[in-house]
């Protein structure tokens, strides 16, 4: 204890002033990497180590109980059911790696998909374009190992190898269509070799699917294929222009495979209506596909919104609706606006321009940022075409939120919002898009705390410069509270 009392007897002022600062510079170093951790994971740095590596040495135990479901298959909260919290979709519109992608690449020098986006692809690709009868035709076979490449230059010369072992490939050609073709026109060209050769291949196929489960499982590969390259060339029409084509492909390929509504040809259709401004059609497909039976997505509900607003939005005004009161209509439309804004409620800020866009991913996630992206960067043209609609929904969407005060806890009209999102919407949006999350988390309890520690350190620092003497008798008398057998030989010696 003595030579602590002279060695506190012998600190000067400088000493505080650089420990003070030096404080404050290591504190706010953390505060900065805090800061930075949160914003790119969500997360406190400081709480995640604590969590992952202290609690269990310490003994503690993590309760995790299962987070609610990520969808909503109706409104009747009754009828739950334990499905996938986070289940991926592919992206119904999903665009042409080659005419669009790769373009926005060439301009920007930005991958606007990400290594877990194509690697979904890929895996689709393996499951949709490949069977277990592949080894029997050799440029199945080439194929079956294209589709697993990770280089795209190997897939493309995988695609020209398996063309000159059979030049009737189907798939050779759509993998040339999806990444070499460089224009949408290209792109068709392709599409329309495949879907000559996928038709030839189905045929057979369809002659002699019931001679074995092999045959059955190769049907359903050309199905696949024929179904895939249907579509494509749909919407190979609808970016082109040529938009009442594209529409009676779609629903022509509807009826043709009616069991494959899974793949949500639906919203390709309403899409294409809503450029045609077929406003009854729309409404047509939505009485079949809005049902409380089945998945929602941002497309059925917003579009459905859209349609209320459409009847009300040209004399819609807040100030006479707060007079007047809400007409039936208006009501029916607020309410279908809450509505889709409690299923994706990050929808509204790219429609409002609040936020920026960025190229749709390959997979999306229902109610999530990346199913919002993808949503309004096709339909945000609509909602500008029906003039008063963006108005509309810029006075009443956040009124959804005084409906579910808890949108983690319970829904109003849907499931609870799953709490999972965020992060597989950072795997699936490219890095440099900043990924919006709700509800919006409060800042953690160390970046509160080490902005606290930085400031107060700063202020002692400034004080100490500026009032040394003061400082130090005010140090000692701290000291004293700290240490008081040593504390009076200190006062002493000061």
């Amino acid at each position: 204890m003595p030579t602590v009392t002279v060695f506190l007897s012998t600190l000067t002022p400088k000493f505080y002033f650089a420990l003070t600062v030096t404080s404050s510079f290591i504190s706010g170093l953390i505060f900065v990497f805090e800061w930075w951790h949160f914003r790119k994971y969500g997360t406190s740095f400081i709480e995640q180590v604590s969590v992952s590596h202290l609690r269990p040495l310490i003994g503690g135990v993590e309760n995790s109980s299962p987070a609610p479901a990520a969808f909503s298959v109706g409104e009747n909260e009754t009828n739950r059911q334990n499905m996938p919290e986070c289940k991926v979709w592919r992206n119904p519109l999903n665009l042409f790696r080659g005419a669009e992608y790769s373009r926005y690449t060439w301009v920007t020098g930005k991958e606007p998909l990400t290594y877990y986006d194509m690697n979904l692809s890929a895996q689709d690709h393996q499951n949709f374009f490949t069977c277990d009868t592949d080894a029997l035709r050799p440029s199945d076979t080439v194929m079956q190992k294209a589709w697993r490449e990770r280089n795209p230059q190997a897939r493309i010369k995988a695609a020209y190898q398996a063309l000159e072992l059979n030049n009737d490939c189907a798939t050779a050609y759509v993998l040339l269509a999806e990444e070499e073709a460089t224009t949408i026109v290209d792109a068709e060209k392709y599409f329309k070799q495949a879907l000559k050769a996928g038709e030839m291949i189905y045929r057979k196929s369809q002659n002699c699917h019931s001679q074995s489960p092999q045959h059955e499982a190769q049907l359903r590969r050309d199905t696949n294929v024929l179904v895939y390259v249907k579509r494509r060339l749909a919407m190979c029409a609808r970016k082109l222009g040529r938009i009442r084509e594209a529409v009676k492909m779609m629903r022509d390929l509807m009826k043709e495979f009616p069991l494959l509504s899974m793949l949500n040809i639906h919203e390709n259709l309403l899409e294409a209506l809503l450029e045609l401004q077929a406003y009854a059609d729309v409404q047509a497909v939505l009485a079949k596909y809005d049902d409380i039976s089945l998945p929602k997505s941002a497309a059925i509900c917003y579009t459905a919104a859209l349609l209320k607003a459409r009847a009300v939005s040209e004399r819609f005004s807040p100030e006479t609706a707060s007079k007047r009161g809400l007409s039936t209509a208006e009501i029916n439309a607020v309410e279908a606006i809450h509505r889709a804004v409690e299923f994706n409620p990050h929808v509204p800020k790219y429609l409002l321009e609040m936020k920026s866009l960025v190229l749709p991913p390959e997979h999306i996630l229902k109610r999530g940022d990346s199913e919002a992206v993808a949503y309004a960067f096709f339909h945000l043209q609509h909602w500008k075409r029906i003039e008063g609609a963006l108005n509309l929904l810029h006075c009443t969407w956040e009124g959804t939120f005084r409906m579910i005060p808890y949108p983690l806890e319970k829904g109003h009209l849907f499931y609870p919002y799953p709490s999972c999102t965020e992060t597989a919407d950072r795997e699936l949006l490219p890095t440099f898009h900043e990924v919006s999350v709700y509800p919006q988390k409060e800042l953690p309890f160390f970046i509160h705390f080490t902005a606290g520690l930085c400031s107060f350190s700063a202020m002692l620092a400034l004080l100490t410069h500026q009032f040394p003497e003061l400082m130090v008798i005010f140090a000692k008398a701290v000291l004293r509270v700290l240490w008081p057998v040593s504390a009076p030989s200190v006062l002493a010696s000061g």
